[in-house]
C-alpha cells in the first residue's frame, strides 16, 4: 500500500513561497485595465494550501460592479488591439509564451502550492499551458477568409473573419494556467479581448501569467482577471448577462455549464464549454497488459485523479482480469502520497474537504455494494494534515455503483469486467456524458470499430495520454460544446462575415 509521508516532511507553505525567484509574479489584487486593484467593497477572501491548510493570502472579493469595470475596461482596448496586425498580436503572443517557459519553477511552485499538483505535473503544465500561446500565436495569421465564385457575372463574393469583442472565461481550479492559456491563447490572437474568472480556489497562477503578459507587450485592459469567492454566483451572472460580452467560454461541471448557457442565451452569446466526462478505459483481451497498465497509470493518477479526462470506469476482459490487476496493484504500491514540493511525491491532495468527502463516499457505496479493496480504500485524515486520500484499487465492481455513474475526480480506480467487444461499447456509451475514451487493443478492425464506436469527442487508441495544443480537446452530449486547441479552437472566437460586392 502506498505510504503517506509524516507531517515533518510538509515545507512550510509560507517558506515556501519566499523561495520564488521573481516574488513579483506574486500578486495579491486583481487585475482591471492593466493596474492591481482591490474589489469595490473592499472585501476579501482567502486562499489555502490544500497539502498543509496554511493561508496563502487573500485577494480581492469582487461583485458584478467590479466585473462591469472589467467588462468596460476590455471593449476600449478591445478597440485597439483588434486593430493590431495578426504579424503584430503574433510577436507579442510569442514573447509572453517565451516569458511563461522562462519562468516555469516560479509558476509551478505557485501552482503546487495552491492547488496541490506535485512539482513535476505542475511545471508539465506550465509548459503545456504555454504551447497554446504558441500554438494560437501561429495560426492566427493563418485565419484565412475565402473568395468564391459568383453564380453571376456581376458580383463578388468574400467571406472574412473577424474577432467577436469582449470574451468572458471561466476556468477551474485543477489546470489552473493550460485552462486559461488555450483560452486566452485563441481569443487573443484571433483579436479579442478578455475578462477571466479564475477558481478561488487557484487565483494566484492565474495573476502570476496575467503579470508576464504584460511584460510581454499585450496593452492594458486587454486581459483582466476579476477575482472572486463568495460571489462567484454574481460574478457569474453578470459575465453571462453583460450584453458587451460577445461569448462566454467555460470548462467545468456540466452542472454549472447547464446555468451558464442558460444565462448566456438572453443575450444569444456565443458559447464553448468544456464539462464533465466519465471517461471508460478498456482493456481487450489482445491488449498489451504492460502497456495498458502504463496507459491507466498515467489517465488515472495524474493530478490525484482531478482531470476531466482521466480514466474514470476501467473494463478489463475477463481472461486477463487477474494479471492487470496484479500488475496495477504492484504500481500503485509505488505511489508517493504527499506535499507536491517534496521531492518523489506523485499524488498530491484532493483540492478541498467536500472533495475528500465525496470521493470516500462513491468508495464506500462500492464496498457496501459488493466491491473488493485491493489496496487504499480510505481518507489520509487521521495521518496527515491536508485533504489527501489513498490511491484506491477496487474489483468486483458493477454498473449500478456510483462509481460507474459519476465523475470520480480522486485517485479511485474501478475495475470492471466484460465479455464481449459489442457488450462493451454499449456499456461505455451508457452515459451521459462523452468527453474522452480510451482502449487497448492490438486487433486493427477492432480498433476503427471500437474508435468509431464509442461516444465521445476524444479517444486514446493504446495510450493514456491525449492532450495536446494540436488537438480538438471537446467532448459531446453533455460534456460540452465547441473544440479548445488545434485550428479549429481559433474558429470558436471568430464571426464569418459576408460580403457581397455588385459591380
Amino acid at each position: 500500500m502506498p505510504q503517506p509521508f509524516s507531517s515533518s516532511s510538509i515545507p512550510s507553505t509560507l517558506s515556501s513561497l519566499k523561495k520564488l525567484n521573481d516574488a513579483s509574479l506574486f500578486h495579491h489584487n486583481a487585475c482591471i485595465n492593466g493596474k492591481w486593484v482591490e474589489s469595490k467593497s473592499s472585501q476579501k477572501f482567502e486562499v489555502h494550501d490544500p497539502a498543509t491548510l496554511a493561508r496563502i493570502g487573500a485577494l480581492p472579493d469582487m461583485n458584478s460592479s467590479d466585473v462591469q469595470s472589467a467588462v468596460s475596461s476590455a471593449k476600449r482596448s478591445f478597440q485597439e488591439w483588434s486593430k493590431f496586425t495578426a504579424r503584430k498580436r503574433e510577436a507579442c503572443l510569442l514573447k509572453w509564451y517565451d516569458l511563461i517557459r522562462e519562468n516555469k519553477k516560479d509558476l509551478g511552485r505557485i501552482m503546487t502550492i495552491e492547488c496541490g499538483k506535485p512539482t513535476a505535473e505542475a511545471e508539465g503544465e506550465v509548459e503545456y499551458g504555454a504551447s497554446f500561446i504558441k500554438w494560437f500565436a501561429e495560426e492566427g495569421i493563418r485565419s484565412y477568409g475565402d473568395y468564391i465564385p459568383a453564380p453571376g457575372a456581376n458580383t463578388r463574393h468574400v467571406f472574412m473573419k473577424q474577432p467577436l469583442g469582449v470574451v468572458g472565461i471561466v476556468t477551474p481550479w485543477n489546470f489552473p494556467i493550460a485552462m486559461i492559456t488555450r483560452k486566452v491563447g485563441a481569443a487573443l490572437a484571433a483579436g479579442n479581448s478578455v475578462v477571466i474568472k479564475p477558481a478561488s480556489e487557484t487565483p494566484y497562477s492565474a495573476l502570476a501569467i496575467t503579470e508576464l503578459a504584460h511584460r510581454a507587450g499585450i496593452p492594458p485592459g486587454v486581459i483582466n482577471v476579476v477575482t472572486t469567492h463568495s460571489n462567484v454566483e454574481e460574478v457569474g451572472t453578470e459575465l453571462c448577462t453583460n450584453p458587451d460580452v460577445a461569448k462566454i467560454s467555460f470548462t467545468g461541471s456540466t452542472g454549472v455549464g447547464k446555468k451558464l448557457m442558460s444565462l448566456a442565451s438572453g443575450t444569444m452569446k456565443r458559447v464553448s464549454f468544456e464539462l464533465g466526462g466519465n471517461a471508460p478505459f478498456i482493456v481487450f483481451d489482445d491488449a498489451e497488459i504492460d502497456k495498458a497498465v502504463d496507459g491507466l497509470m498515467a489517465s488515472k493518477f495524474r493530478n490525484a485523479g482531478q482531470t476531466c479526462v482521466c480514466a474514470n470506469r476501467i473494463y478489463v476482459h475477463q481472461s486477463i482480469h487477474d494479471e492487470f490487476v496484479g500488475k496495477v496493484a504492484d504500481r500503485v504500491a509505488q505511489l508517493k502520497v504527499g506535499h507536491g514540493l517534496v521531492e518523489g511525491v506523485n499524488i498530491g491532495p484532493l483540492i478541498y474537504d467536500r472533495a475528500l468527502t465525496k470521493v470516500d463516499n462513491l468508495v464506500q457505496d462500492a464496498i457496501n455494494k459488493g466491491a473488493s479493496v485491493v489496496t487504499g480504500g480510505k481518507s489520509l485524515k487521521d495521518s496527515m494534515v491536508g485533504h489527501f486520500y489513498s490511491p484506491t484499487i477496487l474489483t468486483n465492481v458493477k454498473d449500478d455503483m456510483l462509481v460507474a455513474k459519476e465523475e470520480i475526480f480522486g485517485p479511485v480506480c474501478p475495475i470492471f469486467t466484460f465479455h464481449d467487444e459489442q457488450e462493451i461499447i454499449q456499456r461505455a456509451n451508457n452515459t451521459r456524458v462523452g468527453l474522452a475514451g480510451y482502449f487497448f487493443s492490438r486487433d486493427i478492425g477492432r480498433i476503427w470499430r471500437v474508435a468509431e464506436g464509442i461516444d465521445v469527442g476524444m479517444v486514446g487508441v493504446n495510450t493514456g495520454a491525449i492532450s495536446s495544443e494540436i488537438g480538438p480537446f471537446g467532448g459531446v452530449k453533455e460534456s460540452g460544446l465547441g473544440r479548445e486547441g488545434s485550428k479549429y479552437g481559433l474558429d470558436e472566437y471568430l464571426n464569418i462575415k459576408w460580403v457581397t460586392l455588385a459591380l
